[in-house]
């Protein structure tokens, strides 16, 4: 029998493997730093007290995790349904439009608890526009789901800046960005949150956009393991011979789990736009869509992984800016090298362990 069809408690699936994998990254990285002169040591300890070192570290860190829970989301939900959703760049993009549009029309009118439920609403909707066309292709032309993404995301950063220098520039200004909104725009920081702990936010802008990324992520869970549309998102996923089989509707199912999908990407502009920055501007994505599909492997595609996996990578952005700061032999390119052997060897090389732990849970089983 093949290593990989033979099943594994979950605690070596979704928690030992991971940790070997994370732990083989960490080591070749330590290496790496080695090679240039500086202590592997001191460059973790840096990491750690970059990230969590303060209240205020400890903020930015969330701050990056929340755009990654959402992004991670988004490409997990796909991938139930068989789907690689590259598109979640241009999803989020154009999530932070409807968003932004949603903040400058009632700023000036409601508080902040008024326009952020119709700006997730707003982000949601545009997000899941802009995945629809690809999802469209996907199942009535049988256009690749991948391609189709890719292409969508210069799509979408095209049209950002168009908008930005044409549409919704400040009259007078140089900068391609809307004008700040108001306080009824904007998402509070979570100061109380790090006061419960007796540490200070500072100037991170870790906000509201959080806990709903934490709701986002249980509604996943329900969705995807409480529902028929979850059951058959995962069954067509496994199989699309099957699905057909037992009469899921493959057309429907695709575009549905796409929707859902550009949603959830659209979303995380809510934490960059409203909660950061309060204006929307050119490049505020910042790569994090291509990070979720990293944080959804490596968080095998269940919610709190995902979550588990964003907080990682928001140390990694964190403390690596702080190691650059402390150690400037270790540049801003090196930590992405970091990353980059992350990514390697939890999401490419995720399965790289798992027939030696095969052989060993087996042999466990028999002594």
């Amino acid at each position: 029998m093949s290593t990989a069809s033979v099943p594994l408690p979950n605690w070596i699936s979704y928690g030992l493997i991971p940790l070997l994998n994370l732990l083989v990254a960490f080591l070749i990285s330590g290496f790496v730093v080695w090679l240039i002169g500086e202590s592997p040591l001191d460059a973790l300890s840096l990491l750690l007290e970059g990230a969590f070192g303060s209240g205020e570290g400890i903020g930015f860190t969330l701050y990056y995790a929340t755009s990654f829970i959402f992004t991670g989301l988004s490409v997990a939900v796909a991938i139930h349904a068989g789907l690689f959703n590259i598109g979640s760049e241009g999803q989020a993009y154009i999530g932070g439009l409807g968003c932004a549009l949603v903040a400058l029309a009632l700023d000036r009118y409601v508080p902040w608890y008024v326009t952020m439920p119709i700006a997730v609403i707003g982000a949601g909707l545009f997000g899941a526009a802009w995945a629809f066309i690809p999802a469209f292709l996907q199942a009535k032309r049988g256009s690749h789901i991948v391609i189709t993404t890719i292409m969508f995301n210069y799509i979408a950063a095209a049209l950002m800046v168009y908008l930005l220098v044409h549409v919704l520039i400040v009259p007078g200004k140089m900068a391609p960005e809307t004008r700040t909104f108001l306080e009824g725009g904007q998402l509070p920081k979570l100061g109380w949150v790090m006061s419960i702990f007796g540490s200070k936010l500072g100037a991170a802008p870790f906000n509201v956009s959080f806990i709903i990324a934490l709701f986002a992520a249980w509604f996943v869970w329900i969705l995807i393991w409480r529902t028929k549309l979850g059951f058959e998102m995962r069954t067509l996923g496994v199989s699309s011979t099957a699905a057909a089989y037992a009469g899921i509707p493959y057309a429907r199912i695709v575009i549905i789990a796409m929707l859902l999908s550009g949603a959830l990407a659209g979303m995380m502009a809510l934490n960059p736009v409203m909660g950061s920055s309060a204006r929307l501007q050119v490049e505020f994505v910042g790569g994090a869509g291509f990070v979720g599909i990293a944080v959804s492997l490596m968080g095998r595609n269940h919610p709190l992984g995902i979550i588990f996996a964003a907080v990682l990578f928001g140390v990694l952005y964190q403390g690596g800016d702080w190691i650059s700061f402390e150690m400037p032999n270790i540049t801003r390119e090196m930590i992405l090298v970091i990353q980059g052997l992350v990514i390697l060897f939890a999401g490419a090389l995720e399965y790289m362990f798992r027939p030696a732990m095969v052989r060993v849970y087996q042999q466990f089983k028999r002594a």
